[in-house]
C-alpha cells in the first residue's frame, strides 16, 4: 500500500486518468474530488462490497426454488397438452 500525505487543493495521479484531489478537512473527514473517465466505474467501498454480495446471493441456486419452478413448467406444459388435445 502506497501512503501518502496531502494537503487541501493537492492531488495525486492514478495512471494518465484518473486524479485524486484533497478538497476540504474537517476534523476526521476528508473531502475528495475524483476526476476520471466515464468508463471507470468509482464505488464506496462499503457500497461495492454490499453489490457483490447481493449479486453473488442472487446467483446461487435455491434448490426449493428450483424445484418450484420446475413443478410449475410441468404444470403448465400439461395444461398446454390438454388444451391443444381438445
Amino acid at each position: 500500500m502506497l501512503v501518502l500525505s496531502r494537503q487541501v487543493d493537492e492531488s495525486l495521479l492514478i495512471g494518465d486518468e484518473i486524479s485524486v484531489k484533497i478538497l476540504e478537512v474537517n476534523g476526521d473527514t476528508v473531502k475528495i474530488g475524483i476526476e476520471a473517465p466515464k468508463s471507470v466505474a468509482i464505488y464506496r467501498k462499503e457500497l461495492y462490497e454490499a453489490i457483490t454480495e447481493e449479486n453473488r446471493n442472487a446467483s446461487q441456486i435455491n434448490s426449493q426454488g428450483l424445484k418450484t419452478l420446475s413443478a410449475t413448467l410441468l404444470q403448465q406444459k400439461d395444461s398446454s397438452t390438454h388444451t391443444n388435445d381438445e
